[in-house]
């Protein structure tokens, strides 16, 4: 009778071993499924941004504007701010990316007979895109938080 009794809590045993791992095998499928939707589901930044940065020397701010569209994962545009002597500069964005709700991109800008490289990367969240600006001024790696409000389309 004994050794019955230890055959019946060995096989209980074996069924919710093999319960727990389905369970657990379950939980992870979703996991994976859960995660490669996630994946799958792009923000669409695509549209006009609006963002406003401290004037030089106490100047006055200085507008921005980024007019982004969107081609698979390739992020394209144009990013147009104000230049010296009051003159808009308008500059075509390279290496343009989109990843999820993640964006980057770089312009290059020009100036006596110098080229600057901007590298924009963040997130946009509700029609907000959060994130750095890094450069390089005198010779030393820089960055600078942005954060770009979408305008709406019918304004």
């Amino acid at each position: 009778m004994h050794l019955r009794d230890n055959s019946s809590n060995h096989n209980k045993r074996m069924k919710l071993n093999k319960f727990a791992n389905v369970l657990a095998g379950t939980f992870l499928l979703t996991g994976v499924l859960t995660q490669a939707w996630a994946d799958d589901t792009k923000t669409d930044p695509s549209g006009t941004y609006i963002w406003t940065m401290p004037g030089r020397n106490g100047g006055p701010d200085r507008t921005n504007t980024l007019v982004l569209k969107v081609d698979g994962d390739k992020l394209a545009g144009q990013l147009t701010s104000p230049g010296r002597g009051g003159q808009a500069n308008s500059m075509e964005i390279i290496n343009g990316k989109v990843t999820g709700a993640d964006i980057s991109f770089s312009v290059v800008r020009s100036f006596n007979d110098n080229t600057f490289t901007n590298t924009f990367s963040g997130t946009i969240t509700d029609g907000t895109i959060k994130g750095k600006i890094e450069f390089e001024r005198n010779g030393e790696a820089r960055s600078r938080d942005w954060e770009a409000k979408k305008q709406d389309a019918t304004k």
